[in-house]
């Protein structure tokens, strides 16, 4: 059986999609799409907002304790934002709806899973002769 697409944990032949321990037959994949999620905003904001505040109401009370507690909220909200990742997708659709197949950091390998999936598709519609 030829694999036409093998790479990291992924692999697409004639037949399937299989990725993480999920497998998509072919013939029940209508479409695929690439989806990229950005960083979440709001909680690092939330968590530095928080922060900002203690070290306010610390300085304001003259609290050592409120001001280290603030600063150090204010800290992790920014670790929060700089550790985020832009994540990009592989979703299926099939006849049961919409499943994601792939999730990774680097969109040029997302894209061609979904480049090896259409093309499967396109060799298993072709006429046999």
């Amino acid at each position: 059986m030829e694999t036409p697409f093998n790479d990291r944990g992924v692999s697409v032949t004639r037949n399937a999609l299989s990725s993480a321990g999920q497998v998509f037959p072919l013939r029940d994949i209508v479409d695929v799409q690439v989806v990229t999620v950005q960083k979440n905003k709001a909680l690092p904001r939330a968590i530095s907002l928080v922060g900002l505040v203690g070290v306010i109401v610390g300085g304001i009370l003259r609290s050592p304790v409120g001001m280290v507690c603030g600063t150090m909220l204010v800290v992790v909200g920014w670790l929060t934002w700089a550790t985020q990742d832009i994540t990009h997708r592989l979703m299926v659709q099939t006849a049961n709806g919409l499943r994601e197949a792939l999730m990774s950091t680097d969109r040029e390998f997302v894209e061609r899973v979904a480049a090896a999936v259409h093309e499967a598709k396109t060799v298993a519609a072709a006429p046999k002769a």
